[in-house]
């Protein structure tokens, strides 16, 4: 795809998710998250080339946290912030050897990880005057969120594209949610952004790996089956599901989630021999005892 193409595709996808979900408004002060990977890099792209282009005004400040991952390097990713001239910070936290520390023998660190990224994320956008936190997840990631919790939490639930934290003081934003996977892969080759994967990431999440080699199997033969599913998630027939807090019908008479019929409520979760690390790593939403625990070991 000619590289002019391919930016106006992304950049009508974020804005698309901006009219359909409003998230960037007036006044505000976002603070991007910036991992260092090229879903953050296209990222913080897409939302400065909408700062210019839409009519309310907003303000972006770029943030990357260095974990103390072994042998990671923040100098390209600093030398390209200053290039790029939006406000910028780098700040260290070694949060990595608290995630491997605080991790049980063959669980995921995703669940640890992603904690305290966000307490730290929140705490830098209070710093920073920021009442928003932009993240990188895209298309794919929500889709994949998805079949991960209905595979192996029993709930139907994903990464939604705006998000209040649990005290209300911060919004989570995720512009890219209408953008597939493979446009970004095109992107970075043409902005050719200087890309800094996590290790850290890469060795785990053996059911994120395999729910996307299932969509990619699948593509082969339903091109359009993941933004299929994507769609699937804004079009709920309220009627037609077994939830009580969600159809009329029941809702009346019971405000419980309701056990599917012949599976008693133990059985209702993860399946893999009941390792909670995959509820928390699946969900995507707030948990209280681990936000305790986190907001123990971070810097004020």
């Amino acid at each position: 795809m000619h590289p002019r193409k391919l930016e106006s595709r992304i950049l009508k996808a974020v804005n698309l998710a901006n009219r359909d979900f409003n998230l960037f408004e007036a006044g505000d002060r976002i603070l991007v998250a910036m991992s260092g990977g090229k879903d953050s890099f296209a990222l913080l792209w897409a939302i400065s080339r909408l700062q210019a282009a839409l009519p309310q005004k907003f303000e972006i400040v770029a943030y990357h946290l260095d974990q103390g991952q072994p042998g990671h390097n923040v100098k390209p990713l600093e030398q390209y912030l200053k290039e790029f001239g939006v406000p910028f910070e780098i700040e260290f936290q070694d949060t990595y050897s608290r995630v491997i520390k605080m991790t049980e023998p063959g669980k995921v660190f995703c669940a640890w990880c992603s904690r305290f990224r966000r307490a730290i994320l929140y705490k830098a956008a209070r710093k920073h005057g920021c009442n928003k936190v932009a993240l990188g997840h895209h298309r794919d990631d929500l889709v994949e969120t998805f079949l991960l919790n209905a595979f192996f939490t029993g709930q139907l639930k994903t990464m939604p594209p705006r998000l209040v934290s649990d005290k209300g003081a911060e919004q989570v934003i995720r512009p890219l949610v209408y953008v597939g996977e493979e446009d970004l892969f095109e992107l970075v080759k043409h902005k050719e952004f200087p890309i800094m994967p996590c290790s850290l990431c890469s060795s785990q999440n053996k059911e994120r790996k395999a729910v996307k080699q299932l969509l990619t199997d699948l593509s082969q033969k339903y091109p359009r089956i993941r933004t299929s599913i994507l769609a699937a998630l804004g079009r709920i027939r309220k009627t037609h599901v077994l939830d009580k807090t969600i159809n009329p019908l029941f809702s009346q008479n019971d405000s419980e989630t309701l056990t599917p019929t012949g599976l008693d409520s133990d059985e209702v979760g993860c399946i893999k021999d009941g390792n909670s690390d995959c509820k928390k790593s699946c969900s995507g939403d707030n948990d209280t005892d681990f936000d305790r625990v986190v907001s123990q070991h971070i810097k004020s």
